[in-house]
């Protein structure tokens, strides 16, 4: 491996496994500072509703935002001449050759970078009090971010992947290269960091996030735990492949950013708690879930022609 490659890889480990680490022991130093006397009357019980409703939106946002991936990497090879692209629900493929074909197997990951940053516009601007829109905005923004940023990474010392492809064709050189995937290395943790907030004012009640051990708590309720969750949730919407790539983009996804969030709830003060989850919310999220997979498995699995 080349002195770039082994460049990017330490500096992954950093912001990716040891940084999250250390802001996690660091809060779980601080909470032990805290009397339990001074916490127990805190801790309010485990909702689980909201924990169960965040699952499926996570699922839902998850497989929205692969399929907006999937389908601008097949929009602009639809209208290129001698490429002939078909969409699936888990992949795409083409018939053809163009030399702009390279250039466009990056379209996919701008496509979802710009729509996570447009649902976090409407996250911090336009969202009311309802707990279930706001997550289903925060899991947007978050796989959105989350699953274009680390191809930046991987398209850096990987020339195969998708946007490595791109990269290629638009003449990156290994200090060009370095640098993008420096950028999303920084990227990644910023943008989980940032979802904390949102997140912890999803709770309805004050005493839930009154502290650094309830804030971590409530984080590891409505987070943690349904994304985790919602892993299991997401496999039906992308086999029949490989297992490796069924399970593995989900999980990567999943942990980079949720390590993140977790280790670094008990840090944000004086957010307000004015989170309402309504009636039903579940049962809608679990409707709109099973209707995107009978989309996926019926009509996307077959195939769709753009020619």
């Amino acid at each position: 491996m080349s002195d770039f490659k082994n460049l990017i890889a330490v500096a992954a480990s950093l912001a990716l496994v040891l940084g999250p680490l250390l802001f996690g022991a660091r809060g779980l130093s601080a909470g032990r500072r805290t009397s339990v006397a001074a916490t127990a009357d805190r801790r309010s019980s485990w909702n689980w509703e909201l924990a169960i409703t965040s699952a499926l939106l996570f699922a839902l946002a998850f497989n929205l935002i692969f399929f907006i991936q999937e389908l601008f990497l097949v929009l602009p090879k639809a209208f290129t001449p001698g490429l002939r692209p078909t969409l699936f629900h888990n992949n795409h493929r083409w018939e053809g050759e163009n030399a702009l074909a390279g250039l466009f197997q990056g379209t996919g990951a701008v496509a979802i970078f710009v729509t996570g940053f447009l649902c976090a516009f409407l996250l911090k601007y336009r969202v009311g009090r309802s707990s279930s829109a706001r997550l289903f905005l925060i899991w947007m923004v978050y796989n959105g971010f989350l699953q274009s940023l680390p191809q930046v990474v991987i398209g850096s010392i990987e020339p195969e992947n998708d946007v490595g492809m791109a990269m290629d064709y638009l003449h990156f050189g290994a200090p060009a290269k370095t640098v993008a995937a420096f950028l999303a290395l920084t990227a990644i943790p910023a943008v989980a960091l940032w979802l904390r907030r949102p997140l912890l004012g999803v709770a309805g009640d004050p005493v839930r996030i009154a502290d650094g051990r309830a804030r971590t708590r409530f984080v590891f309720n409505v987070a943690t735990l349904p994304a985790v969750t919602a892993i299991l949730l997401i496999i039906p919407f992308r086999v029949p492949r490989n297992w490796i790539e069924v399970a593995a983009v989900p999980v990567v996804v999943t942990l980079i950013g949720i390590a993140w969030i977790q280790a670094g709830a008990w840090a944000v003060d004086g957010v307000q708690a004015s989170g309402v989850l309504k009636s039903k919310s579940m049962l809608y999220a679990f409707g709109a879930l099973l209707i995107l997979l009978l989309i996926f498995q019926i009509i996307l699995r077959p195939g769709i022609r753009f020619y």
